[in-house]
């Protein structure tokens, strides 16, 4: 089971860089557990701490100012290699929903197989977005699942996801999950053959 997702409205950590690899976002030498729980301290542990592991002033993650349940992200999030512990790191840190323009389609699934969203909006709107977060901390967003659409002051977009997912993340399913919650299907399909 992961956590349901319905509609989520929070303020955003806006992380405004292109072509985040999973390396960054979890880099390589914390991949030794296979326990998805502690890895939050270590996302983006290059940018968020010096070489002696204190934290570095100037990275988003280490401002104060900017908290929520929301990360926003430039375009290519997620890309290189296909490691599971980014998407682990990512909902351990407290983030639900990633938003940006594009996401690497390995990243996008392991998100989507561990209960964390990633929207994927356009270009005009990101910016939109990001301007908005970066002068206003306290701006709210609300991320709609049911209606897939994202909403921060009068601005609105809609996003596509796969009718799947967003059915197994509405009633907080994964793979497993939902293939034990049609089990009845299954059996009455196997008595007829």
């Amino acid at each position: 089971m992961i956590d349901k997702f319905d509609i989520l409205t929070s303020t955003a950590v806006p992380l405004n860089i292109e072509n985040i690899d999973t390396d960054q976002i979890i880099p390589a030498r914390f991949l030794k557990t296979t326990h998805k729980e502690g890895l939050g301290s270590n996302l983006f542990y290059d940018w968020r701490y010096d070489w002696e592991g204190h934290p570095q002033s100037g990275f988003v993650l280490n401002d104060g100012k900017y908290k929520g349940s929301i990360l926003i992200t430039g375009k290519n999030f997620g890309c290189g290699s296909s490691r599971e512990h980014a998407a682990w790191a990512i909902r351990d840190a407290g983030f639900k929903a990633v938003v940006s323009s594009h996401f690497a389609d390995i990243f996008r699934n392991n998100a989507l197989n561990n209960g964390l969203l990633p929207v994927q909006i356009s270009e005009p709107f990101l910016a939109g977005l990001f301007k908005q977060t970066e002068a206003f901390p306290e701006t709210l967003l609300t991320i709609n699942l049911e209606k897939q659409t994202i909403r921060y002051e009068n601005e609105t977009e809609t996003f596509d996801l796969s009718p799947y997912k967003k059915e197994c993340l509405l009633k907080g399913f994964d793979d497993i999950d939902y293939v034990l919650s049609i089990r009845k299907k299954i059996q009455a399909f196997e008595e007829q053959r």
